[in-house]
């Protein structure tokens, strides 16, 4: 009987990763209860409880006081006498202290392979989340942290993040996640060798999931390409981690130390022709050439707007034409001051304040310290600056109006044309995009309406 004891406690140690020690104290514990109950005491240090380790033989104990509250021995009790509702109480605390050693064991386990990937089972699916079993522990995927477009069903193998691991009360809560950044992060260091070996180095990252993610990498090793060695011959590295992620396409940055050549290198594949910065903003205005606005841009914005989390600067795009027309409004308002002068509206483009409306977000304040003039001077400038801005937002809308007008009318002529019959829906839909396009090419003079991203989101 005690031998088969400590094989069913080899076992339960050896299956739910608990240490055998704490469950031979959890027994013990509970054997202890049993006693309490069967003297219908409410002290615990009257009795005591202790199993051999190699034999598995259990003596139970109470304590004896004599009539002067003083150590008087103690009384061996026989397991027998216990009775059988005092064996139920034992039953029922063991099972409790067992399970509490399950989930700390689970708890500690899991915290320490918070941030890994682990491989699972899906189980079964509780609305839009998914239940997976991940060794020993179920965890939980809700829809934030599956890719969109992913579908399982149960019974498949899936390759996951764990996120974060909670205490939350009788159980243990393991959140799963496919769409976090830092599960592409893991896939480089798994199919990547000279990731997992730190020489090269995965700087930043930004994702959308199911979508795009761009990857800055550096290499430790002058002798190691970087991009090179994360897309493997004929890309077959990289295919592995687009595989995994759903065809999720990924672009690789190569990472400079240079906020500039680093813009320049985040909005590819589009060319970019210059990067003006404005550290006052935390803003940067790339300029590129018309037949690569579409490229920087990208599908509804999504290649400027990961460009601006990679980099963590604000992202505005600029074609040429309107940037000089940004400087031009601006040396034409500034010039007239007294005592503003052509070297200063030379700094002023410097410091990436490239339009009317940049020197009166900045402020009198900054113009002081940078320029070297006096308070009333750059208030001046500030104030001219915001009335001209005014002036030009008034201008912008009055052209849109004109232009989406002229759009109509042409519509309106087109279907006239052609009868208004059949093909009038297709006939109409050509001038309604050239009146979006026209509208947004008049709002985009001189500033980025439509083509900016905020490194935050």
């Amino acid at each position: 009987m005690n031998s088969e004891t400590l094989r069913i406690l080899d076992s339960i140690a050896r299956d739910r990763n608990v240490d055998r020690e704490h469950l031979i104290r959890d027994l013990e514990m509970a054997m202890i209860s049993a006693a309490r109950k069967h003297f219908d005491s409410l002290d615990n240090e009257e009795f005591g409880c202790e199993m051999d380790r190699l034999s598995g033989k259990i003596s139970i104990w109470r304590n004896l006081i004599d009539d002067d509250g003083n150590p008087a021995g103690r009384e061996n009790i026989p397991i027998e006498s216990l009775g059988r509702i005092p064996a139920q109480t034992a039953k029922q605390v063991m099972i409790q202290k067992f399970r509490e050693d399950e989930r700390n064991s689970l708890l500690e386990e899991f915290a320490k392979r918070q941030g890994e990937i682990v491989t699972g089972t899906i189980v079964r699916q509780e609305g839009p989340a998914l239940i997976v079993q991940v060794d020993r522990a179920e965890a939980f995927m809700p829809k934030s942290e599956q890719i969109p477009g992913e579908m399982f069903k149960p019974g498949d193998r899936i390759r996951c993040l764990v996120l974060d691991v909670r205490d939350a009360g009788a159980q243990v809560k393991i959140i799963l996640s496919r769409a976090n950044p830092d599960f592409i992060r893991r896939l480089f260091e798994a199919e990547v060798p000279e990731v997992a070996e730190r020489v090269i180095e995965i700087k930043a990252l930004a994702r959308e999931p199911g979508q795009r993610c761009k990857v800055a990498v550096a290499s430790v090793d002058s002798k190691v390409d970087a991009k090179g060695a994360c897309i493997g011959v004929r890309g077959s590295r990289i295919r592995n981690i687009v595989d995994e992620v759903n065809g999720e396409k990924i672009d690789i940055v190569l990472w400079n130390e240079s906020s500039q050549v680093l813009i320049s290198n985040a909005v590819r594949p589009a060319a970019v022709d210059e990067v003006s910065l404005c550290f006052e903003l935390g803003r940067a205005t790339i300029i590129v050439r018309e037949d690569q606005l579409s490229l920087a841009i990208g599908k509804r914005g999504q290649n400027v707007r990961l460009a601006a989390r990679l980099t963590g600067w604000d992202i505005d795009i600029l074609t040429p034409v309107e940037f000089a027309k940004g400087l031009e409004i601006l040396g034409e308002t500034l010039r007239p001051i007294e005592g503003v002068t052509d070297e200063m509206l030379d700094k002023i483009g410097a410091l990436g304040m490239i339009s009317v409306f940049d020197v009166e977000e900045i402020g009198p304040q900054i113009l002081v310290e940078e320029l070297g003039i006096t308070d009333e001077l750059a208030e001046t400038m500030v104030v001219a600056s915001g009335n001209r801005a005014r002036e030009v937002e008034v201008e912008r809308e009055r052209e849109a109006a004109e232009a989406a007008a002229r759009a109509a009318e042409d519509a309106a002529a087109t279907d006239a044309i052609l009868g208004g019959g059949g093909g009038g829906e297709a006939a109409g839909a050509a001038p309604d995009a050239d009146a979006e396009s026209a509208a947004d090419s008049i709002l985009g003079m001189g500033s980025s309406f439509g083509r900016s991203a905020r490194a935050d989101g």
